[in-house]
């Protein structure tokens, strides 16, 4: 949020920024819906989408950097954490499948 406050105020950027912050966001808010699944099959479903929406907050992250809205070192930072949370997500999806896959 403090990226898309950055951008819009001193960059006057708009547009990727908004949709950086709403697939940012989104991640947080499928995991705290996770915490709530009525089943293991719908938990995965929302890690899921939140692994798709981690993904799509790096391709913006990556326009931002490739239009030169954002400084190398801001972006390298970001992407890391990014990448980090994306490898997160994608284990629990894999070890969940595995799971459900196994109980049949």
């Amino acid at each position: 949020m403090h990226l898309y406050q950055h951008l819009c105020r001193e960059k006057n950027e708009y547009t990727l920024s908004k949709q950086f912050l709403r697939s940012g966001t989104s991640i947080g808010a499928n995991l705290a819906k996770s915490e709530c699944a009525m089943s293991k099959k719908d938990f995965l479903a929302k890690v899921y989408i939140a692994l798709k929406e981690c993904n799509e907050t790096l391709y913006w992250l990556e326009l931002l950097y490739d239009t030169d809205y954002l400084h190398p070192e801001e972006y390298k930072s970001m992407y890391a954490d990014c990448k980090e949370l994306q490898k997160m997500l994608s284990a629990t999806t894999r070890t969940l499948q595995t799971q459900l896959v196994s109980k049949k």
